[in-house]
């Protein structure tokens, strides 16, 4: 009977793959509709400049009312006083620093009794410090770095995950980097948050599968370099086959992405083929797509994406 049952586990196994497989070939070739993120409460992290206030901007254009955090007080100000002039949306802003968990958890008390339930969370606020190998980091940098990129996101995570659950309604979006996927040399420190970052949004979107929330979406996005200033000065070494993405582009991508509740997003497309060569060629495909650095990657300091 013991061997019947595993008979019976691999079988379910195949079919079940099988079954993936041919979804995602049709999701490849028939795109899904976008949906309606009108009325919905987006709160976008790191949205002072960069990347999380292009992806604020897309959103606030679709009619969603906004919620900008940020660490940099000014700069955040700016963003929201510039948003709430072009666009005909609510726009909010608190300063706040995601890698504190307490300020974290008072600044979204804050948000629930303003605004309301967050419904689309965006984890974008980011740090990156690449100018030491990892045995000359400073020790308040690497700790900088994993509160700031990873810590950062549980605490987010724990303090509108449950109101999206009782609703079974919400957006979970991690953007990562592609330095979650492939080694780089210089960044230890910020790989290993990357990774963790992309392990903890698949980790939670396994839970709320198990739960039977599947009214709760989760996007991950890892993109390579992007010409924003927290990858300011970095070039590629292949600019035809992984080109620095323009950040407008790369935060139309990321909605899209949103809007069609796609799991996994890789900007540039071709992440897609180097990931499947990884497994096969690692030392070459790591070797090959790690940007170069001339004078870069020296932020000691939150800088949004």
């Amino acid at each position: 009977s013991f061997l019947i049952l595993q008979t019976f586990d691999f079988l379910e196994l195949i079919v079940g793959v099988g079954f993936y497989l041919f979804e995602a070939f049709v999701r490849l070739l028939v795109q899904p509709a976008w949906k309606d993120v009108e009325g919905e409460i987006v709160l976008v992290t790191g949205a002072a400049q960069g990347l999380g206030k292009l992806i604020a901007e897309e959103l606030g254009h679709l009619g969603a009312t906004l919620v900008l955090w940020d660490v940099n007080r000014e700069a955040l100000e700016k963003t929201a006083k510039e948003l709430r002039s072009t666009l005909d949306v609510r726009v909010y802003a608190y300063a706040c620093d995601c890698s504190r968990r307490t300020e974290v958890y008072r600044t979204a008390e804050l948000v629930k009794r303003e605004v309301g339930d967050v419904s689309i969370l965006v984890n974008n606020a980011g740090v990156v410090t690449g100018k030491y190998t990892f045995t000359e980091a400073p020790d308040n940098l690497v700790d900088r770095t994993l509160r700031v990129n990873i810590a950062a996101h549980f605490w987010t995570y724990k303090a509108f995950l449950p109101d999206m659950i009782s609703r079974n309604h919400g957006h979970l979006v991690c953007i990562a980097c592609h330095g979650g996927l492939f080694a780089m040399n210089g960044l230890a420190d910020y790989c290993a948050s990357k990774f963790a970052a992309i392990g903890f949004a698949e980790s939670i979107a396994l839970e709320l599968r198990v739960l039977q929330k599947e009214g709760i979406k989760t996007t991950i996005v890892c993109p390579y370099l992007i010409n924003t200033t927290m990858f300011q000065g970095c070039q590629t070494k292949w600019p035809s086959f992984l080109p620095v993405m323009d950040k407008k582009a790369a935060a139309k991508r990321i909605v899209d992405a949103i809007l069609r509740e796609k799991m996994y997003l890789l900007l540039p497309s071709s992440l897609y083929l180097l990931m499947a060569l990884k497994r096969y060629t690692f030392s070459q495909v790591v070797y090959m797509q790690s940007p170069s650095k001339q004078n870069c990657l020296c932020i000691e300091v939150f800088k949004s994406k």
